[in-house]
């Protein structure tokens, strides 16, 4: 293969980002922690170069297929780095605070962005595999970096052992296709799946497992049973950042693997995938139902999320991809900016439990605002970005005649209200035992800001959004 006409520019923000977590790193060393803001400002000034290399980084491909810089690549890799900056925005606090070896800390979000951005940008199927180790691994660690709390260390220990079976399950997958069509090219698996005798039972086991191993990536039920503790468990910036960032890597990878190289099976695959978005709606919204710890109720309702974008996707078109990006978008800042809200009551408080958020509008009447907008945000409700997201994706199925599936989804959204809307009666409506203030940090206050004016904005300009969500199918050939 020849090189020598390669524009590298293509893969300049993920090598930036990986030295400057180096570089991070290097510094927090050197320095001991003693000045623990430079670390966090640092990673946020690293990661907002990193978004604007993206933003203008010409469409290309590198070493063949191997790396795709495309409409649909540009989208996810802002979605990740968005993602990162908003949860070291609004966690350096807490950073400060509750952790030791925070350039550690800081380096490894950033080293499973960079993952993460080479996910997005994988043409086939190795680099795709890798690009999603290197992310999974780096979440591995983060979710038991408080090593000594129990909790924490439970709770990635259970991540990573339940997530390397779901990476042999992956693998296999992978082997199979490999094996039945001679190439791990996504856009010339299609083309040979089907080509050989008696090739069709087995292309079916890839399918399943492939749907096995990126529904344990997307927490999707009945492969979600890692989500509750390690949301529990591992420490709250770490569970914001992994409730967005591992369900959007998961669904860069699938879609560009389903939509591209096992379209051709299309009419197999969305039967099982119509039945994993009932099965994570309805789980993820009754046991939410359940829950007492805040973290526990946003992990089984990230279940049911996961679900609501199954149903677009079931769907197969090109409005299937761009309302899932609406939804990234929107969860990204109203999922994120209510695990802010989460950092923040923790600190001053210590708790999780819900029954503690009583009487939240007196001790903070902004938190206990912005909270019930994310929460409206979450549940689906105008004038707020995940109605329009909801909107979309219900939509898709809609415009398909997926029926059923939507009515199940409404019902379910309906049932997600009751869990919602409580932590909101209990800001609202109930006294607290202790009436003392809660101060919000200025870095706190703004990352709210920036997280409830967005989740606003996306709503108020639906053309906007539309047009640059719809711009990442434009790579499919539906």
């Amino acid at each position: 293969m020849d090189f020598s006409n390669l524009d590298y520019r293509l893969i300049a923000p993920e090598v930036f980002l990986f030295l400057w977590s180096l570089i991070v790193l290097f510094i927090s060393v050197n320095n001991k922690d003693t000045k623990p803001r430079v670390s966090g400002i640092l990673s946020l000034i690293g990661l907002f170069i990193a978004l604007v290399l993206t933003w203008q980084t010409p469409d290309g491909k590198l070493f063949g297929e191997t790396f795709l810089m495309d409409s649909y690549a540009r989208a996810f890799k802002l979605i990740f780095i968005g993602t990162a900056f908003m949860t070291l925005f609004g966690s350096i606090e807490f950073t400060c605070k509750k952790l030791i070896h925070r350039g550690e800390f800081y380096a490894l979000i950033m080293l499973c962005t960079t993952g993460m951005m080479f996910l997005a940008s994988a043409g086939e199927l190795i680099s795709m595999y890798v690009a999603l180790e290197l992310s999974t691994i780096a979440l591995y660690v983060l979710a038991t970096f408080m090593k000594r709390d129990f909790k924490s260390t439970e709770a990635g220990l259970k991540y990573l052992i339940l997530g390397a079976a779901s990476s042999g399950i992956l693998l296999y997958g992978l082997s199979l296709i490999y094996g039945l069509t001679g190439t791990t090219v996504m856009s010339e698996i299609g083309i040979r799946l089907f080509i050989g005798p008696d090739t069709r039972i087995a292309a079916y086991f890839a399918i399943v497992m492939f749907i096995a191993g990126f529904g344990f990536k997307l927490a999707a039920a009945p492969f979600h049973m890692w989500a509750p503790d390690v949301y529990e468990g591992a420490p709250t910036p770490v569970t914001a950042f992994l409730s967005v960032a591992s369900k959007a890597a998961g669904l860069v990878a699938f879609v560009r693997l389903f939509f591209e190289a096992l379209f051709v099976a299309k009419s197999d695959w969305i039967v099982i995938l119509e039945v994993v978005a009932i099965l994570a709606m309805v789980i993820g919204n009754v046991v939410a139902l359940l829950q007492t710890n805040i973290k526990r109720m946003l992990a089984y309702s990230s279940i049911a999320q996961v679900g609501y974008v199954l149903v677009a996707l079931s769907a197969g078109i090109d409005l299937s991809v761009g309302s899932m990006m609406i939804f990234l978008l929107a969860y990204l800042f109203a999922n994120i900016g209510a695990f802010i809200v989460v950092i923040a009551f923790s600190n001053a408080t210590g708790s999780d439990n819900i029954a503690d958020y009583a009487g939240l509008m007196k001790r903070s009447p902004l938190m206990a605002l912005i909270m019930t907008i994310f929460m409206v945000s979450l549940v689906g409700i105008p004038p707020t970005a995940g109605f329009l997201a909801k909107y979309w994706m219900f939509g898709a199925a809609v415009k398909e005649g997926l029926y059923g599936l939507v009515v199940v989804a409404v019902l379910t959204s309906v049932i997600s209200l009751f869990y919602y809307m409580n932590v909101v009666r209990l800001m609202m409506f109930r006294s607290a035992d202790d009436d003392s203030s809660i101060t919000i940090p200025g870095m706190v206050k703004a990352s709210l800001i920036i997280s409830v004016a967005m989740v606003l904005i996306i709503c108020c300009l639906p053309g906007a959004f539309y047009d640059w969500a719809m711009s990442a199918s434009t790579i499919f050939t539906f």
